[in-house]
């Protein structure tokens, strides 16, 4: 499995599709990983890019340093991860977590940035979703799987796909077993701390925003506070698709994701 040391800690990282494309990097969600987030893009986009999945510090087989983290730097690890596979600039998406971890990376390294493309994400915390990420981090706190998985999931998938998809539940019901509590805790409270609106003029890469229709997390009203803040910025709504619309919606966010960067030079 390929891990580097980048930032004085291990990440695990995985690289997809030709060695010559333009670079992607695919940043995850709080509870997800690099080896399962994307399980229903990296075929697809693979074929055209050269795709870089990995677990950010306090995610999956990364370390999990016993430090509050922040965003800047999750954005801080990511430079240093380019920097050790000698990667000068990509494309950077992100969903839900990973998309704040981009809008901060974008803000400190702009350079380094060819287009960004934020997904399921949020600049802000209204106080709705701040007392929703707090009641994560307090069942995180208490480190019951179950407890967590059933406080979690009706946020994260729309009642449609939990109706249809039993055995994929079930699979993450097992995941979260696995999950180290004190790191998920430490990854919600550096959550909290988001704050990006105030900054979101100084974003100038070409970004796309998508949103899921029935994402009650940071759904449509999150990613307009983006396309109002983030010149030029376009907006995406799929359709039906809760918060976790990649694995919801999967052909339509490829294609999405695709016809945007088709337009990127």
């Amino acid at each position: 499995m390929p891990a580097i040391q980048a930032n004085d800690l291990t990440l695990y990282y995985e690289l997809h599709g030709p060695a010559d494309a333009p670079v992607l990097v695919l940043n995850n969600g709080i509870l997800m990983n690099a080896a399962a987030s994307w399980a229903f893009q990296t075929p697809a986009l693979s074929r055209h890019f050269r795709l870089l999945q990995y677990d950010c510090r306090g995610q999956g087989q990364s370390d999990h340093p016993d430090a509050p983290y922040t965003m800047e730097l999750h954005a801080a690890d990511l430079a240093a991860l380019l920097d050790a596979l000698a990667i000068d600039r990509a494309h950077i998406a992100g969903a839900s977590y990973g998309g704040e971890v981009a809008q901060a990376f974008a803000l400190a390294w702009p350079e380094r940035v060819r287009s960004l493309i934020l997904m399921n994400t949020a600049s802000e915390l209204g106080p709705e979703l701040r007392i929703t990420a707090e009641s994560w981090r307090d069942a995180a706190r208490r480190g019951d799987a179950e407890a967590f998985f059933n406080i979690t999931v009706p946020w994260n998938f729309s009642p449609q796909f939990i109706r249809d998809h039993p055995a994929l539940l079930a699979d993450a019901r097992r995941r979260y077993t696995l999950l180290d509590f004190p790191a998920v805790a430490r990854l919600c409270d550096c959550f909290l701390g988001v704050e990006f609106t105030a900054r979101l003029g100084e974003i100038k890469a070409p970004t796309c925003i998508m949103t899921g229709e029935l994402d009650l997390l940071k759904g449509p009203t999150y990613a307009h506070i983006l396309k109002a803040g983030i010149p030029h910025a376009e907006l995406h709504i799929l359709p039906g698709a809760g918060h976790a619309s990649p694995w919801e919606r999967p052909e339509e966010f490829n294609t999405v994701v695709l016809g945007f960067l088709a337009k990127q030079p």
